[in-house]
């Protein structure tokens, strides 16, 4: 893919980024022995009859590229499904409902085989729309195992954001693999591995050594700052551009 743009970039090759979009899941997981939740994928709300079947409620309903709804019965599914057709469009993912505490990950792969760092949170507190809006780092040799597999193995090229259940079987469920740092990502470097660092220096050519260690127990809180300016200062910067 960075080939076919002709500038310097450092991006996951073209079959790296679509085998780990959410309606190819099942087969990643597949592919890399790594557990997902079982998943459909419908054009049609009858459809989702035929599922009941085979997954029980609550189930997730979500969108191919976004959004993500829980529901309880097969009038609130149907709701969902066409919430998401209006705004997204077919087909619509139908997911197994996995119970657990969501744990993230936000990592960083050469393309060449190398997990270059790996950083592991829990979120402690999140938005209406399931983003965290405080985390912490965590300490956990089975979920750091388990994602530099999926980023070496997939020769992951940049940086990405993993999304995992862990059951109280201790089992992890990989529910989304975002091809892009998280938000939070300047947890990583609190925790003393800078990822957007790493990042650039590799698109430059500059040859970067795996991060061995990071700390855990690292907190970070979102927070709104309100910024009080002069309306001509505003001015000047919404006509012009200038400050």
């Amino acid at each position: 893919m960075q080939e076919e743009l002709g500038i310097a970039t450092f991006l996951p090759s073209r079959d790296a980024f679509e085998e780990r979009q959410k309606s190819e899941l099942s087969k990643f997981g597949e592919k890399y022995g790594v557990q997902v939740p079982a998943s459909h994928m419908i054009s049609q709300v009858q459809e989702l009859k035929k599922l009941e079947e085979e997954i029980d409620y609550p189930m997730v309903i979500k969108g191919r590229y976004y959004d993500a709804y829980i529901a309880s019965s097969f009038e609130q599914a149907s709701s969902y499904f066409y919430k998401i057709v209006a705004k997204w469009g077919y087909p619509v993912i139908v997911q197994e409902f996995v119970t657990g505490t969501e744990v993230n990950v936000t990592a960083l792969g050469d393309g060449k085989g190398t997990c270059i760092g790996a950083v592991p949170m829990r979120k402690l507190y999140i938005t209406d729309k399931g983003k965290a809006w405080s985390g912490i780092s965590l300490e956990d040799d089975k979920l750091m195992d388990i994602s530099r597999h999926i980023v070496e193995k997939s020769q992951w090229r940049g940086g990405c954001e993993l999304e995992f259940i862990k059951t109280r079987k201790e089992e992890y469920y990989l529910i989304e693999m975002n091809p892009r740092f998280p938000a939070w990502v300047y947890l990583a470097n609190g925790c003393g591995q800078n990822h957007a660092e790493a990042l650039v220096k590799m698109a430059l050519g500059e040859e970067v050594n795996p991060f061995t260690q990071y700390s855990s127990g690292k907190m970070f809180i979102r927070y709104a700052y309100d910024m009080i300016v002069d309306i001509s200062e505003f001015e000047k910067i919404s006509t012009t551009g200038e400050k």
